[in-house]
């Protein structure tokens, strides 16, 4: 059976977030996304999203457009649901751009759902056996600020709370002090240094702030010092989670190895989409590493494809889906929901169950390929 790709759309998509999202790599106002359509000759239409981060990599809006015709040249006639030779033949016309590979991923497998008359979490062989439960993440800046966001979120009935890290040695440990202190022992309280500190200043820092009760901390090192996070980690009262350090398969292999991380934050975004983040999840599992689910700066259309991908494994146990919610307008139709207590309801329809909103849509600039 072939479904044959007719044209693609190209979009590029910023909108402003309601205030900056700021970590230790620098402020971000908007998120600047792109949005793919795929189209087939047999009446189907699939979507995927992208959020590039220059500063993670190494795409923006502008060249993700670029590079999205590119792409788009290459799989138009192709049949969607071949995705591994899609995926293989995007990887052979350009090295890395994990970023918009992943948009063009996510419409192919919402292509190939479709298809199969499924949701897409079924489609990858999961199952509803488990409550997705995100967290809310406070921006990096003035400690008064964050705790003010801290009690503001806990206020909004959030369960877990992500604290964005990586200043100095002294105002990262007062950080932690002073939110745990405001919102009390029962809510989960998760850190994200974004590489910020040296592996000296993270040893020191996270024995300190063990007694705060962290569930966890991404990435406290510069990705390229992950030959010491073996030695962190061993160190490290709180468990390590690999984020920038860990893009593709062979990356996670690596760090498996090494035994450098103890459990590994998969993003779309990273790892050029699903297809490879499968093959992430599927060496965390029989490493018995524990799984989150995150993103960049997606709206609901990628989280709910995250969504989707979290249903496929028991040994996803941690989701950051909460991006979507700090937008001053949500253009998606359909997608996952947001309910008390940060838990989030995947959609049932086949494919992603979601789409971008056509009037949002008709303000874009569009290329088409």
């Amino acid at each position: 059976m072939s479904i044959s790709i007719d044209h693609i759309n190209i979009y590029a998509s910023p909108i402003k977030l309601k205030e900056p999202f700021v970590i230790s790599l620098g402020p971000l106002t908007h998120a600047e996304n792109v949005v793919i359509e795929i189209r087939t000759q047999q009446g189907l239409t699939g979507f995927g999203e992208c959020s590039p981060f220059l500063t993670i990599n190494g795409e923006s809006m502008g060249t993700s457009v670029v590079v999205a015709q590119l792409l788009a040249k290459v799989l138009k006639g192709k049949n969607v649901l071949d995705i591994e030779g899609c995926v293989a033949a995007m990887d052979k016309i350009i090295y890395g751009n994990s970023s918009i590979k992943s948009a063009f991923d996510m419409a192919l497998y919402d292509l190939a759902a479709q298809h199969a008359e499924l949701p897409l979490y079924a489609f990858l062989g999961g199952t509803k056996n488990k409550i997705i439960q995100t967290d809310y993440t406070i921006s990096l800046g003035p400690l008064e600020k964050m705790v003010r966001d801290a009690q503001r979120i806990k206020d909004h009935g959030f369960q877990i709370i992500k604290v964005k890290l990586g200043g100095t040695k002294e105002d990262d440990i007062q950080r932690v002090k002073s939110i745990r202190t405001a919102i009390g022992p029962e809510i989960t309280l998760r850190i994200d240094a974004n590489q910020g500190w040296t592996p000296l200043d993270a040893i020191e820092i996270l024995k300190t702030i063990a007694p705060y009760d962290i569930q966890h901390c991404e990435e406290p090192i510069p990705r390229w010092q992950f030959m010491k996070l073996p030695f962190l980690c061993a160190q490290s009262p709180i468990p390590i989670m690999a984020d920038e350090s860990c893009f593709d398969e062979h990356d996670a292999e690596r760090l498996i190895e090494l035994q450098a991380c103890d459990s590994i934050n998969v993003k779309l975004g990273k790892s050029g989409g699903i297809f490879k983040a499968l093959k992430i999840i599927r060496l965390a599992e029989q490493a018995k590493r524990d799984i989150q689910i995150g993103g960049f700066l997606e709206s609901r259309l990628a989280f709910t494809a995250s969504a989707h991908l979290a249903l496929c494994s028991d040994q996803i146990l941690h989701y950051d889906f909460d991006t979507p919610m700090m937008f001053e307008e949500d253009p998606v139709q359909g997608g996952i929901q947001y309910g008390e207590k940060g838990i989030v309801e995947v959609p049932d329809g086949p494919g992603l169950g979601a789409v971008m909103d056509a009037n949002y849509l008709k303000r874009l600039n569009k290329i088409t390929v």
